[in-house]
């Protein structure tokens, strides 16, 4: 029986700090090495070159808040993560000097790499069954409107404050992170995960002894590397290959986020008629893959119809982000012990940012060789993906792979976070 899309307890104050978080996200992202150029005056080189290295070490702090969540729950976490993210851009004018812009870059790298597996665990304690691929679609949706608007305010104020709108953004952006906060505060979660005790608590091996675990971080990967496309691959594919102005690239991620801000809640309600996630989430890696042959083919269509090709292909490539995402995220919250999910959380969005640090060195080879390699790269690793997703499906718990095997119940799985027997709880 199929849930009701009805608010849960505790969901409009998480949607309403996710809404606040991306529309402050949202202001600085576009502006981002002009926007740290301007507040602390260091040379651009230096700056990307601190972003970088301060990136590259913020990942250590994905399983530390992974360990954090299951120690001291994901609600508390997830409002030390605003605050710590708050301070960090209310410090970034301080930062005029070489050490401390590095040392505040970290600390609030740190903050937004540990927020995602966070903020799913949060998910997984206030829903369950159908209502988890629910929110998930739901804060897609919210996350994209708020980035937009977000990209239009700060926009505006740095057309009418120049150089002191980019403080202005800086502080408003910190502003919101504590008003998210506030939001953080008022969340109950009425299924919260057991807190696991000094003597309970188990390292990350006992998550990667859990193979089909494992399996599925590993089909994200492969999956998410096509998430990296739209803003790495595509505007210097139209630009090399086809002549096209650089300002391209804009038109094109208003499309896409437009249709995830509009259509992602519809698409993610059509998608829950279905009652597998992995099928579903499959379907959405595999319209991946068929967005991608398309435009490895585009060079051989004629020059005038190459526009309408770009754009074609790219709602069919948003189509499978809003297909993929909820279901996947979903499954990766479900298949997680409730004990220990913030740690098999913080190792599978280790997937995400494994790929997004490895897809602009990928994808620029890739390109160098032929046009065409980086697309028919990504098609193959969507299918892959794709594939290994439905081989999991047996292997990974019934209340993870159906929507409706839980539905809206307090989670009944509490087995100590040692590695599970595949012969229990498995989808047959």
């Amino acid at each position: 029986m199929q849930a009701k899309d009805h608010r849960l307890p505790g969901e409009r104050n998480l949607i309403a700090g996710m809404l606040v978080d991306a529309v402050g996200t949202g202001m600085y992202v576009p502006f981002s090495l002009v926007f740290f150029q301007r507040i602390t005056g260091l040379p651009l080189a230096t700056i990307g070159t601190v972003l970088t290295v301060a990136g590259l070490l913020a990942m250590g702090a994905m399983p530390v808040g992974g360990w954090a969540v299951d120690r001291f729950g994901a609600r508390g976490v997830r409002l030390a993560l605003y605050l710590i993210r708050g301070l960090g851009f209310l410090a970034f004018p301080l930062g005029t000097s070489l050490p401390v812009f590095a040392l505040v870059a970290t600390l609030t790298a740190a903050g937004a790499q540990a927020f995602p597996a966070t903020q799913q665990a949060l998910i997984g304690d206030l829903a369950q069954g159908e209502h988890r691929d629910r929110l998930m679609a739901l804060a897609r949706s919210v996350n994209n409107a708020g980035l937009g608007a977000g990209g239009l305010l700060a926009a505006g104020l740095v057309q009418l404050g120049g150089d002191g709108g980019f403080l202005a953004v800086a502080w408003l952006n910190a502003a919101t992170f504590f008003i998210a906060a506030l939001f953080a505060l008022r969340i109950r979660t009425p299924h919260p995960a057991n807190l696991t005790s000094g003597r309970q608590r188990a390292g990350y091996r006992a998550v990667l002894r859990d193979r089909p675990y494992t399996g599925l971080t590993v089909a994200n990967f492969l999956i998410a590397l096509g998430y990296s496309a739209l803003s790495v691959l595509l505007p210097v594919y139209a630009v090399t290959q086809f002549d096209l102005p650089a300002s391209v690239a804009g038109p094109l991620f208003a499309v896409n986020t437009a249709l995830c801000a509009f259509a992602g809640v519809p698409v993610g309600r059509l998608g829950r008629r279905f009652t597998r996630r992995t099928r579903v989430a499959a379907v959405g890696a595999l319209i991946f893959a068929a967005a991608f042959l398309g435009y490895a083919l585009l060079g051989a269509m004629p020059r005038e119809g190459v526009m309408t090709g770009l754009v074609g292909l790219l709602v069919l490539y948003t189509v499978g982000e809003l297909v993929h995402s909820p279901s996947a995220g979903a499954l990766s919250v479900s298949a997680a012990p409730t004990e220990a999910r913030g740690r098999y959380l913080a190792t599978y969005q280790l997937s995400w940012a494994l790929s997004q640090t490895l897809a602009p060195s990928l994808f620029t080879g890739l390109l160098t060789l032929d046009g065409r390699l980086p697309w028919l790269v990504l098609a193959a690793s969507s299918t892959a993906g794709a594939a290994m997703l439905l081989a999991l499906e047996r292997r990974l718990p019934a209340e993870a792979v159906f929507t409706t095997a839980v539905d809206a119940l307090p989670p009944t799985r509490t087995e100590t976070v040692e590695p599970r027997s595949l012969s229990q709880g498995r989808a047959g």
